[in-house]
């Protein structure tokens, strides 16, 4: 299960470079790289389908983290009470010691 969420985060942050690559930063974007909305069928809408990706692929990977992050074994929860009897066998020898 880890394997795979591990690949799906990969995956979902190559994408996200290469869209985040698409992207222009000054507002043109790909949609004024081919021209007007009459030109191959309505490219005006790639910068809201850019930014539905970026936002998207941003969210799997939170989520794909998330589920590693659950999928992990928990640790047991015996190292309270050894702890405390750990603490209690060396006062009980220093007391032996003491009274010889």
């Amino acid at each position: 299960m880890t394997g795979i969420l591990s690949f799906l985060i990969i995956v979902a942050s190559a994408l996200l470079i290469l869209v985040v690559y698409v992207q222009n930063p000054k507002g043109g974007g790909l949609s004024a790289d081919f021209g007007g909305a009459s030109q191959l069928g309505g490219v005006q809408r790639t910068n809201e389908l850019i930014d539905k990706l970026t936002w998207g692929l941003a969210a799997a990977i939170v989520v794909f983290s998330l589920g590693i992050s659950i999928s992990q074994p928990k640790p047991p929860k015996q190292a309270a009470p050894q702890t405390q009897q750990q603490q209690q066998a060396p006062n009980q020898g220093q007391g032996q010691n003491q009274g010889q």
